[in-house]
Formats: C-alpha cells, structure tokens, sequence
C-alpha cells in the first residue's frame, strides 16, 4: 500500500507556508488561494513531514492508496 500526499481544500487557508518549506513539492494556486501538491515525488528533496506539521490548519497528511 502506498501513500498520497494530500491537501484538504476546504481546510487550507492559502498561507503558502507549505511552499516556502518544500517548494518542488507543493505550489500555491493564486487564483483560488490553496495550495496543491505539484510533485509528490520531490519529498525526497525537502522534509514533506514539516510542511504537513506547520500547515497552522492541519490540511496536509497522507493517505493510504
């Protein structure tokens, strides 16, 4: 079983702290104001785990696949 990286768009406020810490990964879409996962695969270049830890909203984790 693998994991997703996912992002709650009903959760994420669009404060981009999540694609300050690991911007391969994650991007903020300007015109609706969340943020989407762009490349999963780029967590092996950034720490994913705090991002997923200092969204102040709890809208990033992973899911079971």
């Amino acid at each position: 079983m693998s994991k997703i990286l996912t992002i709650d768009e009903e959760l994420c406020i669009g404060c981009g702290t999540c694609s300050e810490i690991c911007t391969e990964v994650f991007e903020l879409n300007e015109t609706i104001e969340k943020a989407f996962v762009k490349n999963q695969d780029a967590c092996s270049q950034c720490d994913c785990e705090e991002a997923i830890n200092s969204c102040p909203v709890g809208a990033i984790s992973w899911k079971e696949e």
